[in-house]
């Protein structure tokens, strides 16, 4: 979700929240206007925060991140599947082949 969308969606709850508080403690359309607009504000100003801070975790995180070391070790792990593969693959025709093999022998034993 984009900070933007973010800071919208939030905003908009801190106003429900607010409508519904206010009605819940107030006994006049004063109380509720000023409940309704302290509410909705605490949620604005504390969406900004939370994006503040997810964007500078964001960031220090991808300089951390040593991506050549991780590289070197997913391209080793490709090699080694590969050569399972291989060797499955040749598994499976020597298979295939002696179960041919055996099936030929059963056709040639019922003749």
């Amino acid at each position: 979700m984009l900070g933007e969308n973010f800071v919208y969606f939030f905003t908009v709850q801190g106003f429900f929240v607010g409508i519904i508080f206010g009605i819940l403690k107030s006994f006049d359309a004063n109380g509720l206007f000023v409940y309704t607009f302290l509410i909705t504000i605490f949620f604005y100003l504390f969406s900004h925060i939370i994006i503040a801070f997810y964007y500078r975790t964001l960031t220090a995180k991808s300089y951390a991140f040593p991506r050549d070391m991780h590289e070197k070790e997913l391209d080793t792990i490709v090699k080694e599947i590969n050569k399972r593969e291989k060797l499955i693959d040749s598994a499976v025709k020597i298979t295939d082949l002696a179960i041919k093999m055996n099936q030929d022998e059963y056709q040639g034993q019922k003749a």
